[in-house]
Formats: structure tokens, sequence, C-alpha cells
């Protein structure tokens, strides 16, 4: 089934996306949610005007965002937790904590955007990804430390 994205939806699309998803997916979560709606003809010609009158305001939010990549690029983190002896970390490290860690650097961005591979659960080195639009996407390099 064709729905069209109203807003982000992680590892399937960003919003006015035309996605391809399993019927139950869509009908059962995404549309009622509000995530999505169905890709009728009507719903098409609507997008493609709304596409058309932001054309100017989409321009302006992917030049922010390649403006806030250019400032995150070289930026290295360092981020403390408690570990045991082993230097395994009790708990894990999240985008939460690498958000906090940005932000003392003087960069704001949303928790929201960070995505992490796999969980963090010992000292190391490791990369984040940062999605701060569709077209523009940043990959942060930080340490895991002992406190």
């Amino acid at each position: 089934m064709k729905i069209i994205l109203k807003e982000d939806v992680a590892r399937l699309g960003y919003k006015d996306d035309i996605v391809e998803v399993k019927e139950g997916y869509g009908r059962n979560y995404l549309i009622p949610t509000g995530k999505a709606v169905i890709a009728s003809p009507s719903a098409l010609k609507v997008l493609a005007e709304n596409q058309r009158q932001r054309a100017h305001k989409l321009e302006k939010i992917k030049n922010d965002a390649e403006a806030a990549a250019a400032a995150l690029e070289g930026v290295a983190l360092t981020i403390g937790a408690k570990t045991s002896s082993t230097g395994t970390i009790f708990g894990s490290v999240n985008s939460l904590q690498i958000a906090e860690a940005l932000e003392k650097l003087g960069h704001n961005i949303d928790r929201k955007l960070i995505v992490i591979d796999q969980p963090i659960k010992e000292v190391g080195e490791y990369e984040a990804t940062i999605n701060l639009h569709k077209d523009v996407v940043v990959k942060v390099p930080f340490t895991v430390v002992a406190e």
C-alpha cells in the first residue's frame, strides 16, 4: 500500500515522502496515529501543491541544517560513565547523553535526531549519526571513558 507520510518516521521516511508499506502497518498504525494518509490521486495533488508553495521555506531549512552540519564538523565528544573494574558500563550510553555533551559545546541538537547503531555498554570509541535533514547527515565520533 502506498502512503504519504505526514511527519518523519524513523527507519521509514521523512515528511511528505511517498512510501510503500504493508497493509496492516499502514491501516493499523500509521494512519490512525496521524503519521500518514493513503496516497490517493487527490492526496497526491494536494501534496504537490503544498510542496510547490513551501519550496522556499524548505530551502531555508536545508541551508540551516547544512550550517549546523558545518559547525559539527570536527567535533569529538568525551562522555563519562560509571564502569565496573572490567570496563563494562553500568547501564548504557544513549542519545540523551550525546545531546547533553553537544549542548555543553554550544550545539543545540534534538536527541531524537541522534542515532546510535548498537547499544553502548563498554568503554571505547564509537560514532553517532545525526540526521539534521533528509539530505544532511553528520557522523560525530565520541569516546566513552570511565568516571
